[in-house]
C-alpha cells in the first residue's frame, strides 16, 4: 500500500486547521462476550489520515509554521506479539506511514498539554466520545493551570468532522482505485449467488456463497451485515435474519457488499429463485430498472443531490400508475407522496469507508451539488407487501436494484459489474 495518499490528506487538514492542533484517535477494541473481541476495525476517519490499522493509536497534527504530524500507538512487546501478532511499535510506525515523530501510546496524554500550549484552537469530533472529550478536557485544564507561566490553553475549539466530511466527499485517484476493486469482488460475489440459487435452499446458503466469495478475493468481508430476503422479506427494507427458505417462483432480493481496504462496496440484485422472472414480476422489475437508468442520466457535476431521485420517483410512480397499484395523475401522486407506501426510501447515499459515508446532503436549504470524484448508490426499489387491495400476482414482491457510481467530469461512471438487466440475470442463472 502507498501511503502518499494519507500523506497528502494530512497535508491539506494541516493547511485547514491554520495554527491550531487536531486529536484523531482510532476505534477501541470491543470485546464480544467473556473474553473474546469482535474482528477489529480502525476508525473510518483516522484510516483516512493515516492507513495504520492497529487498534490503541491517535494522530495528532500540529498546525503553524512548521506543521508536523504525531503518531502515538502501542510499543514493541515480543509477548503479546507472540499471542496477538506484529506490531509496529513507535520507530518502525514513523518510518512506515510517514509521520514526523511518533511515542508509545502511555505518553499521549502527558505529551498533549504540550503540544496544545499556545496555540490558536483545537480540533476533535466533539461529542462523539464521551470518554475522550473528558481526557481532552483535562489536557485544556493542564495547559490553563500553567496560566502564571505564561501558557495558554487554545481559546476555540471545532468539531474536525466537519473539514474531514468535506474532504471527504470527493475521493481522490487512490480511493477510485480502491472502489473499483471492491465493487468488482461484491459483483463477484453477486454471480455466484445467482448461479448457486436454488428453490428449497435457506436464504442464508446464499449468504455463505456471498462469504466465500468476499474472503476469496481477498475482501476483509461484508461491509454491513448483508440482507438475504425470500418472497414478502424483501418488503423488509432492512430484514437480516436470513434464515427462511426459498421457494420457486418467488424472488429472492440480496443487499450485500464487501470492504477492501477500508472501502465498502453496496449492491443490491434482486432475481428470481428458479432463474425466471414471471410476468408479474418482470414488469415490476423493469419499472424499477428504468427508474435506475433515469437517476443515472440525473447524475452529472451541478446538478443536485437530489435529481437522481426525483428521477427515480418520476418513473417509478408512473409504473405504478400503469400497474393499476395508484390511480390519478403522476405529479398530483408525487406531489400528495402517494408513492411512497411502495417506496419509502431515497435513491441514493454517499459511499466510501463508511458505507453511508461522510459528507453533507444539504448547503444551508440546498441540497448539495454534485462533483466529479463524488460517489454515491443509485438504488431505486418497489414494496409491494401482501394486502387486501392488491393483486395475488404482485403481492409479496419485492425489488431494489442497487449499483455504485463515481460522478465524472460530464456525468456518472458505474463501478458495480453484476448483472442487472432480466436477459443477463436469466442468462448467468441458465442451468443446462
Amino acid at each position: 500500500m502507498s501511503h502518499a495518499p494519507f500523506l497528502a490528506r494530512r497535508k491539506s487538514l494541516l493547511q485547514a486547521i491554520g495554527d491550531g492542533v487536531a486529536v484523531i484517535p482510532t476505534a477501541p477494541e470491543v470485546i464480544r462476550n467473556r473474553d473474546a473481541h469482535y474482528p477489529y476495525r480502525f476508525d473510518s476517519y483516522f484510516w483516512y489520515l493515516t492507513g495504520f490499522p492497529e487498534p490503541e493509536a491517535v494522530l495528532v497534527l500540529v498546525g503553524g509554521k512548521r506543521p508536523k504530524s504525531i503518531l502515538f500507538c502501542r510499543e514493541k512487546h515480543a509477548e503479546r506479539e507472540v499471542w496477538d501478532g506484529y506490531r509496529y511499535g513507535p520507530k518502525a510506525a514513523k518510518s512506515a506511514f510517514g509521520f514526523d515523530a511518533a511515542y508509545p501510546i502511555e505518553q499521549f496524554d502527558k505529551k498533549l498539554p504540550e503540544l496544545l500550549a499556545d496555540r490558536e484552537a483545537l480540533w476533535h469530533a466533539i461529542g462523539h466520545d464521551a470518554a475522550w472529550d473528558a481526557r481532552i478536557a483535562a489536557a485544556l485544564n493542564a495547559v490553563r493551570a500553567q496560566a502564571r507561566a505564561g501558557k495558554r490553553a487554545p481559546t476555540a475549539i471545532h468539531d474536525l468532522r466537519a473539514a474531514l466530511d468535506a474532504m471527504r466527499l470527493i475521493k481522490d485517484e487512490a480511493e477510485a482505485v480502491i472502489q473499483q476493486r471492491a465493487a468488482d469482488i461484491a459483483s463477484a460475489g453477486h454471480i455466484r449467488a445467482m448461479r448457486a440459487c436454488r428453490p428449497g435452499m435457506a436464504e442464508y446458503e446464499l449468504e455463505a456463497e456471498l462469504t466465500y466469495e468476499f474472503r476469496r478475493q481477498g475482501a476483509a468481508g461484508h461491509a454491513y451485515t448483508p440482507i438475504v430476503a425470500g418472497g414478502a422479506n424483501a418488503c423488509v427494507l432492512h430484514y437480516v435474519a436470513n434464515d427462511q427458505t426459498l421457494h420457486d417462483n418467488s424472488l429472492v432480493l440480496i443487499d450485500a457488499g464487501c470492504e477492501v481496504e477500508g472501502y465498502a462496496a453496496d449492491i443490491t440484485r434482486t432475481f428470481p429463485v428458479n432463474g425466471r422472472f414471471n410476468a408479474a414480476q418482470k414488469a415490476v422489475y423493469e419499472i424499477v430498472l428504468a427508474a435506475q437508468q433515469a437517476a443515472f442520466a440525473a447524475i452529472a457535476p451541478g446538478r443536485h443531490f437530489m435529481a437522481a431521485h426525483d428521477a427515480a420517483v418520476r418513473v417509478l410512480t408512473q409504473g405504478l400508475v400503469d400497474l393499476k397499484l395508484l390511480q390519478g395523475d403522476v405529479d398530483n401522486l408525487i406531489e400528495k407522496g402517494d408513492f411512497r407506501r411502495f417506496y419509502m426510501h431515497r435513491t441514493s447515499h454517499w459511499l466510501g469507508l463508511d458505507v453511508h459515508d461522510a459528507g453533507d446532503y444539504k448547503v444551508g436549504e440546498q441540497w448539495t451539488a454534485l462533483q466529479a470524484g463524488m460517489t454515491l448508490t443509485v438504488e431505486p426499489g418497489l414494496y409491494i407487501p401482501p394486502a387486501a387491495d392488491i393483486p395475488a400476482a404482485l403481492a409479496g414482491i419485492g425489488i431494489r436494484i442497487e449499483d455504485d457510481v463515481r460522478v465524472t467530469a460530464d456525468g456518472c461512471a458505474v463501478y458495480t459489474t453484476a448483472p442487472r438487466t432480466v436477459a443477463e440475470i436469466e442468462e448467468v442463472m441458465r442451468h443446462d
